[in-house]
């Protein structure tokens, strides 16, 4: 036995030793993240966008497009037409729980999204349905899961198709992509909106085609459509995607093991890197009809079981984009120069939303994270655009500056008064539906009726030991809200906060306590001037040119290297120690609350080192 042991050792480290050996993706950077942080203690990639587009509502589902279901996750994004898709799943209540269906939203911008619209509705599973080694059968009420690791095709000839996958989970813990559903199915997506019929592209073997409630793709008259399908099947990178949930040895997918959620890009030289869950990866010469080694994770990644996405930017360089540790925060991207040497780790997005609903493998955090797929579009903008969900409830996109940088030069100096959006574009946004931060008019506004979660805006600033920060505030309300200023360090650890609060007073965090300012009243403009030094530990206040004497920092740190505006408190659940599983809804989560508003028409900060 410990023969057999040490030879099994022998052959892993020859494997390890191969893949090291082989070009392979692999991370050499210094910064490793800190899980104890929703942040992660990350420095942000500066003038990322991260904005709510869909907010699960299950007591008002008007409110949510019309859809109640507080399932949603594992979103995709293609770029056609001139407009942004995105297409995600969504169940009642938890993961793999029927019923199932896919909802696709869309954008002109990037920014304002319509209300998500049925494109895979439920599928009611044939009674008496069940799987090869399993006694238990569907009832007559029993419905489909969609599970789809690949949302998007667009053909040469120019038709854009959605695709989704009718799985069946025949109880709770049962998997939908083990290869025993129904079968994948595909519509074309028009260009004046509207959807092509729905059609099989696939069945699963096992299951009795006479008993499909949908047509096979080649009955459709339209030949272009049927060229489009057949086109996508002899893409072994598009098949590839189809591995988990396909027949195990289909002989479409050109890998057969069914590890999960694979993405790619193109190397300079023509190779395609590709990548799975957990961080593994391995590299193709052929167009991914087969892999030089074995997938292995990924030297140096951080990684545990969710998606990892990789691209090519818009300068030439490549970027990848996942959750740095063993749980779903932060949203991180790391970027290379050669699509293989992985340098850095940056912040796209730190905050974890309050779960609202609570359900079946329902994880906390920004996770399952996809870009626009090769083919899939190229975005006016040059920018990266992402999407994911958030705690697999709400759904969100980003939008990632290219070239992406951590730091800044020179002295910011932000006027928000022509409404222009050059400014607004420098800023770290997180904007939910309910706590939006864009400008309008001559600010940048920040609103917020969201009961469980808040706006923020966050400008990174030239690091400093001394700095001079002033800002042109506005408070429409003086009975509501809690408006946070906070200066950070590159970790992110606030050193001094100041608090627009509802009594109608500016306070200062001072220790334990918050110590008052002065009054403030509702639509009166503020001058606010902060100039803090590490050295002291302390910074200056003016209001409107009145002194407002020298308060201590609350946390010593050993530069400024950021300002952000928040309208809520620091978030710090759930933690690595917070139970896996939310089985609870917490209180009246569909029902807004009385709004309040800020408006920042201007910021300036000054390094006087």
């Amino acid at each position: 036995m410990k023969i057999k042991s040490t030879i099994l050792g022998i052959a892993v480290l020859g494997l390890v030793q191969q893949a090291f050996a082989q070009d392979t993706v692999r991370y050499v950077g210094k910064t490793l993240s800190n899980v104890d942080y929703h942040h992660g203690q990350l420095t942000p990639a500066v003038g990322t966008h991260n904005i709510q587009v869909f907010r699960a509502n299950r007591a008002f589902p008007e409110l949510a497009g019309g859809h109640g279901f507080t399932y949603n996750h594992q979103p995709f994004l293609a770029y056609w037409n001139n407009t942004y898709y995105l297409q995600f799943l969504s169940n009642p209540i938890g993961e793999h729980i029927a019923e199932g269906k896919s909802l696709l939203q869309t954008s002109k911008d990037g920014y304002s999204w319509t209300a998500p619209v049925e494109i895979f509705p439920p599928y009611l599973v044939p009674e008496g349905f069940t799987k090869p080694g399993r006694t238990d059968k569907a009832g007559k009420d029993l419905y489909a899961i969609m599970h789809q690791r690949m949302g998007f095709y667009t053909a040469k000839n120019g038709k854009l198709l959605s695709i989704g996958y009718y799985g069946v989970a025949l109880d709770a813990k049962d998997d939908p992509n083990d290869g025993n559903g129904i079968g994948r199915v595909v519509r074309e997506i028009n260009a004046d909106g509207s959807f092509g019929p729905i059609y099989f592209i696939r069945f699963n073997s096992s299951f009795n085609q006479k008993l499909a409630k949908y047509p096979f793709y080649t009955k459709s008259k339209d030949k272009a459509f049927v060229q489009a399908c057949k086109e996508l099947m002899e893409q072994p990178l598009m098949m590839q995607q189809w591995v988990e949930e396909a027949d195990r040895n289909d002989p479409l997918v050109p890998y057969s093991r069914p590890i999960k959620a694979f993405a790619y890009y193109h190397r300079d030289n023509g190779d395609v890197v590709g990548f799975w869950k957990h961080a593994l990866t391995s590299v193709s010469k052929d167009g991914g009809r087969s892999w030089a080694y074995t997938p292995l994770r990924a030297p140096g990644f951080v990684n545990s079981n969710a998606k990892i996405w990789g691209q090519r930017t818009a300068d030439g360089r490549f970027a990848t984009v996942y959750n740095p540790s063993e749980f779903r925060w932060p949203l991180a991207v790391s970027t290379s120069n050669d699509g293989l040497n992985y340098t850095d780790l940056m912040l796209l997005n730190g905050e974890i939303s309050t779960m609202r609903y609570g359900g079946n493998y329902k994880s906390y955090g920004p996770q399952y994270v996809r870009g626009i797929l090769e083919g899939n579009g190229v975005v006016p903008d040059n920018n990266m655009w992402l999407t994911y969900s958030m705690n697999k409830e709400d759904m969100w996109v980003a939008k990632v500056p290219v070239p992406l940088v951590s730091t800044v030069q020179g002295n910011v100096k932000d006027d928000f008064s022509s409404g222009s959006s050059e400014a607004y574009n420098k800023w770290n946004i997180y904007s939910p539906l309910w706590a939006s931060a864009k400008i309008e008019g001559n600010a940048l506004v920040l609103r917020d009726k969201d009961p469980y979660d808040y706006a923020k805006a966050e400008r990174v600033v030239p690091a400093s030991k001394k700095i001079k920060v002033e800002f042109v505030i506005t408070a429409e309300q003086a009975d509501t809200g809690n408006l946070q200023i906070e200066l950070l360090n590159n970790k992110g650890l606030a050193a001094a906060r100041l608090i627009f609060d509802a009594d109608g007073s500016i306070k200062n965090k001072a220790g334990y306590r918050n110590a008052g300012v002065q009054t403030y009243q509702a639509g009166q403009q503020y001058v606010v001037s902060l100039t803090a030094d590490v050295t002291t530990r302390s910074f200056q206040m003016s209001i409107n040119g009145v002194d407002k004497g020298t308060r201590l920092f609350f946390q010593p740190v050993s530069e400024i290297s950021r300002v952000s505006f928040r309208t809520g408190d620091v978030r710090r659940y759930p933690d690595a120690d917070t139970p896996t599983d939310q089985e609870f809804d917490v209180k009246s989560p569909g029902t807004a609350v009385a709004e309040a508003v800020y408006k920042i028409l201007s910021f300036k900060a000054e390094n006087i080192n």
